[in-house]
């Protein structure tokens, strides 16, 4: 698999990555399936979070490290910052971040992270404190990267500069993780131009689509997937509207026309969209997985972009619209 440098800094990760999301609910085989698939197709960035099954995605990845794939041969990227507590739901106060870091160091078995990511903006956090942690991280061995993920344009402009203001003691943030693809494109208007300008890589989560994007919710929900689950429902539903509807019923025909599954057009779009490292993939089993590997050797055509660009194209209004054209 093709490798790339995520933002401005000299680490190099797959331009796929493997999503744990769900392996709170996944079986330890089928876990190992996925890693195992996707560290021989030549994927190694593998995401997860703290809060993910309450720690247990963590906890599976670290089994898994070393006993089937060498530590060496991935880049392992966590967050830190959610708390499920319904006061706060997020913290990123410097004592929190720094206690979660250890506390998903020890689940996942290791001295060191690759990639150690905000998990989302602490308003009731001063934010040079909270970046803080992310050099005490660096500097201390425990992270070799930082991110941010689910912050807006103007957060991570502010937190991305602040870290470029003193070379050599503050870490540049490497990575942005945020939900991209045909189905949800607000990242465009502000946050994807700003990490472009100042060297943050862009991680899409949800690159399908929550699952939509791969056709399989076009005339009814399987029982078998995400949006039939009584715990990720809730997770699909928004992109079950007619606006989706519209937007997929183009992919299809895209796909149609291309002899390739939507999944696989839908993965290469964003894959390939200007600013974008690494989507984010998360597969149910190594089925659904080794379908999306396959997007490996697709190109899509520059009219076939540009259909896809207009039937899913988001509004743009004041102060986004491009003025000097008037």
């Amino acid at each position: 698999m093709e490798q790339r440098h995520l933002g401005r800094t000299g680490l190099r990760v797959s331009r796929i990555g493997l999503g744990t999301l769900t392996w709170g609910h996944t079986q330890e085989s089928d876990a190992a399936d996925l890693l195992k698939v996707f560290w021989e197709a030549g994927g190694n960035l593998v995401d997860t979070a703290d809060v993910y099954g309450d720690g247990e995605a963590e906890y599976l990845l670290g089994r898994l490290i070393e006993r089937l794939v060498p530590r060496r041969d991935l880049v392992v990227a966590t967050k830190a910052g959610s708390v499920p507590d319904p006061d706060r739901r997020f913290d990123g106060s410097r004592g929190h971040l720094l206690s979660a870091l250890d506390a998903s160091l020890a689940r996942l078995g290791t001295d060191y992270v690759d990639l150690w990511q905000l998990h989302a903006f602490d308003l009731s956090t001063p934010l040079e404190e909270t970046l803080q942690a992310l050099d005490i991280a660096v500097s201390s061995g425990r992270a070799r990267y930082a991110g941010i993920s689910n912050f807006s344009g103007w957060q991570l402009a502010k937190a991305a500069t602040w870290q470029l203001a003193a070379p050599g003691t503050r870490t540049r943030l490497a990575s942005a993780q945020m939900e991209y693809s045909l189905l949800q494109r607000g990242v465009e208007r502000e946050l994807l131009p700003a990490a472009m300008d100042l060297g943050v890589g862009l991680l899409p989560s949800s690159p399908l689509g929550r699952g939509v994007l791969t056709g399989k919710y076009r005339t009814s929900t399987p029982a078998d997937s995400r949006g039939g689950s009584e715990h990720f429902a809730p997770f699909v539903a928004p992109y079950l509207d007619d606006a989706a509807s519209r937007i997929v019923d183009a992919l299809a025909t895209a796909a149609d026309g291309l002899a390739a599954t939507p999944l696989q057009v839908a993965l290469a779009w964003v894959r390939d969209r200007p600013g974008v490292t690494a989507p984010i993939v998360g597969a149910r089993n190594a089925q659904q997985l080794t379908a999306a590997l396959s997007v490996e050797t697709l190109s899509l055509p520059d009219e076939i972009c540009q259909a896809l660009d207009d039937v899913s194209a988001p509004v743009h209004r004041y102060p986004d619209h491009d003025w000097s054209t008037l």
